[in-house]
């Protein structure tokens, strides 16, 4: 096996099926990523994923480098980000498949899981036969998709167990993949093609986008009409065929942030209430610093913001709305943020507090992100400070 992409879901996976036997090659632009594979240590934070690392690397079936070697399973697992305009930026998916067009050999399997728009896994494929015509008529090789469908702190749970849905270009392709997923998923492993296993997970996280939309909307609505949200959602909530999702700063993370852009880039004319969500809940850290800096200037000491990853208790800060917010009011008053988070040794740009030191002088305290270290704090430490508490983690 050769994981292209050892981050949050590439260093999982192939720790995995390094300890199921197989011989599995991870790869990364990064060096130091490597080396640190390599001593049997870990570069990000999930549950016992140390643990299986150490086994693998230490058990001699996990290696780390730079550069791709022959493999009978390529799995591509690198970011897919989106440049100024919320276009898609497919760089990395074309640069990891163009760095194993070298070793690919017939029979092989290609399985892209980055999430990735409609189309992306036949782009793939056109890619690595205009590298290797020597495999291209006919093409020699399967390609396929399965976007990974797991929760941070439940990884190595959740990418054996949860239901999979894998899609070929063509139908041998899905059946090499599908048999491949079956190796060490216990759910499902629903069989597709390539385009409909692309949409889905888009979908997937378009309506989760949509859902917490509704309820960040909501948030705002009570503020203006002096209404307790977190009230108003549990008595809502009572109803039997209504389930509000619980507001926050906004929506972060690489997933449910990014990909409902795909598919507005795609097709803006159609794609309107996604698009709407979008904006609601990227407006909804800029209402968050309007808040904050409207609250700072009837206070004075030191702003204590708690929280800057994208949900609780990780250290995973991308396209956190927490971090950009901490920015935001950082520009305005750098003398006076204090920005608090356990999950992580530093910050561009920000300057990191513990949390007694962050509220030892603070005169507004806000929580960011409902981290389980926050959510015990006692009354007495929050006392004569004014707390504005975004994630909801206060209340009575």
């Amino acid at each position: 096996m050769c994981v292209v992409g050892l981050g949050y879901i590439g260093l999982p996976t192939a720790s995995l099926l390094a300890t199921r036997g197989h011989s599995v090659l991870g790869v990364d632009v990064r060096q130091d990523v490597v080396d640190t594979i390599n001593d049997g240590r870990i570069h990000i934070v999930e549950p016992e994923l140390d643990v299986l690392v150490r086994a693998a690397v230490h058990g001699g079936g996990l290696r780390a480098s730079t550069t791709p070697r022959a493999a009978d399973v390529f799995i591509l697992a690198v970011p897919t980000p989106f440049r100024d305009g919320h276009q898609p930026d497919l760089r990395f998916v074309e640069a990891a498949a163009r760095s194993i067009a070298p070793v690919l050999a017939p029979g092989n399997l290609v399985v892209l899981e980055s999430t990735s728009p409609v189309g992306t896994t036949e782009a793939v494929a056109d890619i690595l036969m205009a590298a290797r015509p020597d495999l291209a008529t006919p093409r020699a090789f399967h390609v396929a998709h399965c976007p990974e469908r797991v929760l941070p702190g439940r990884i190595l749970v959740e990418l054996v167990e949860n239901d999979r849905v894998v899609g070929g270009v063509d139908a041998a392709s899905t059946e090499s993949a599908v048999a491949f997923y079956r190796t060490f998923v216990s759910g499902d492993v629903l069989a597709t093609d390539a385009r409909t296993a692309e949409m889905c997970k888009l979908v997937e996280n378009s309506y989760r986008d949509v859902n917490i939309a509704f309820a960040n909307e909501l948030s705002l609505l009570c503020d203006r009409f002096g209404i307790d949200v977190w009230r108003l959602i549990e008595l809502a909530n009572r109803h039997p065929r209504v389930q509000i999702l619980t507001p926050g700063a906004g929506v972060g993370g690489p997933c449910i942030a990014v990909d409902p852009w795909f598919l507005v880039s795609a097709a803006p004319d159609l794609a309107r209430v996604i698009h709407a969500a979008r904006n609601v809940n990227d407006h909804k850290a800029e209402w968050v610093v309007a808040r904050i800096l409207d609250a700072a200037a009837q206070t004075t000491g030191a702003i204590a913001l708690l929280g800057l990853a994208y949900k609780p208790d990780i250290d995973d800060l991308r396209e956190s709305p927490a971090l950009h917010i901490a920015r935001a009011v950082a520009a305005v008053l750098p003398e006076r943020v204090r920005c608090v988070e356990p999950h992580v040794a530093s910050v561009d740009g920000l300057t990191l507090a513990t949390l007694d030191a962050a509220l030892s002088d603070a005169g507004l305290v806000v929580a960011l992100v409902p981290h389980r270290v926050f959510r015990g704090l006692a009354a007495e430490a929050l006392a004569g400070k004014v707390v504005l508490d975004v994630a909801g983690i206060w209340r009575k």
